[in-house]
């Protein structure tokens, strides 16, 4: 074995790991695993340090990189089994793979994103295309800022550009991705003063590669939502009908303890406007469950959110208090309550995903095939085919029925 790459959390981090497997392998390393690591939570620095302990009692060179190590690189380097350790913005630079030694630079002072390189996505039926990294927010539950820095925004030529090449390389959907992707444009002069500037981004990609068939995004966060990006998600139907919210809590007393920027009813009528407008829309959303401070009350609040939202693909997160945070030095829940919490919102999740999978029966969806016998609607319901077809494809499919977790449909 040459280079092994393992990803942890978000998709941005998986993009990038693509980058760090293409530099490593092109500096010519042997015998090395890459630990690409998320710090979002104590658990995912546990995981990335026990993937590095793996790969060392297998021989390996073990270098960490992601938030992980640009949040924790003293710790990291401290670790017997860690060889190397480089920050989120070395990771991205070929010239951290040709020299020797761990660098970490000051995240916080940079100010541009750092353009990817062009790397084969030929694994992915859904190709991803960075738009930008950062966040300029201070949630107080999240330390991912200080891993990531402030807000930056690729260009918008720079975006198409790779948008052309995924779909010359014949992807069909693509994704765009980044940490807080509506903050995207501010930074570059693109977008009204203090507003979002990815609707015009999405108008660009949508106006400049014709080809494309299908344009989907990635988390978002409603507040930000600016009003070119609105028309475009209710008008255009080579946008996907299908956001996933940054929600988090539908309490508007955690909602403020968060540092979060709506309210719960802001969030309702942001859903139910769009549902309305555009009658195939789909949401997800984050939930954290277990809150510092949140009472029974407002538990319950998040959890009538899943219904009042009509959210069909749900993320449930227990709370899990991330050191450095103001939500950490907050009065916190027991344990055994926050995981109940947790178990309790899934299962308020899985209720409202069976009754939006039945509304779904006899229905036409376009799928882009993912793997054998699995793909994704416009709406990104998973759907399991009864025919075989080539992972990428498109194909149109009426669904006869579901299995509580996905759809089921055959050829039109």
């Amino acid at each position: 074995m040459s280079v092994d790459v393992e990803n942890f959390g978000c998709r941005l981090n998986a993009l990038e790991g693509d980058t760090v497997d293409a530099l490593a392998k092109a500096a010519g390393l042997k015998n090395t695993t890459i630990i690409n690591g998320c710090a979002v939570t104590g658990e995912a620095l546990r995981q990335a340090r026990q993937a590095a302990r793996k790969a060392k009692r297998r021989g390996q060179e073990v270098m960490v990189t992601g938030c992980a190590a640009q949040i924790d690189g003293a710790a990291f380097s401290a670790m017997p089994e860690v060889d190397r350790v480089l920050g989120n913005e070395e990771k991205l630079r070929a010239a951290s793979y040709q020299a020797s030694g761990s660098a970490i630079g000051d995240i916080m002072q940079e100010t541009k994103a750092t353009p990817l390189p062009s790397v084969a996505q030929s694994r992915r039926a859904r190709a991803f295309v960075q738009v930008q990294t950062g966040c300029d927010h201070r949630c107080t539950f999240c330390i991912i800022p200080y891993g990531r820095g402030n807000s930056r925004s690729v260009p918008v030529d720079e975006v198409v550009h790779r948008v052309t090449e995924l779909v010359e390389q014949g992807h069909k959907e693509v994704v765009l991705t980044g940490v807080d992707i509506t903050s995207y444009g501010p930074d570059i002069g693109i977008g009204e003063t203090g507003k979002s500037g990815l609707g015009q981004l999405v108008q660009a990609i949508l106006a400049r590669v014709p080809e494309l068939a299908r344009l989907r995004l990635s988390s978002i966060d409603a507040v930000e939502i600016d009003a070119t990006l609105l028309d475009m998600v209710i008008e255009e139907p080579r946008l996907m009908p299908h956001l996933h919210l940054s929600l988090q809590a539908g309490d508007d007393m955690i909602l403020k303890r968060m540092k979060r920027r709506h309210s719960r009813a802001e969030a309702i009528a942001f859903c139910n406007r769009l549902k309305k407008a555009r009658p195939d829309m789909a949401f997800g959303a984050d939930l954290i469950a277990g809150f510092p401070t949140e009472t029974e009350a407002m538990f319950d609040n998040t959890v009538a959110l899943i219904a009042e939202c009509d959210l069909s693909f749900t993320h449930v997160f227990p709370f899990s208090p991330r050191p450095g945070t103001p939500a950490a030095r907050m009065p916190q829940l027991d344990k055994a309550l926050i995981k109940a919490r947790a178990a309790k919102l899934r299962d308020a999740a899985q209720n409202n995903l069976q009754n939006w999978l039945a509304r779904q029966h006899g229905k036409t969806f376009s799928v882009l095939v993912e793997k054998p016998g699995e793909g994704r609607a416009e709406n990104f319901a998973r759907i399991a085919l009864d025919t075989a077809h080539e992972s990428g494809a498109l194909v149109d499919v009426t669904i006869t029925g579901d299995d509580g977790r996905m759809l089921i449909g055959g050829d039109k």
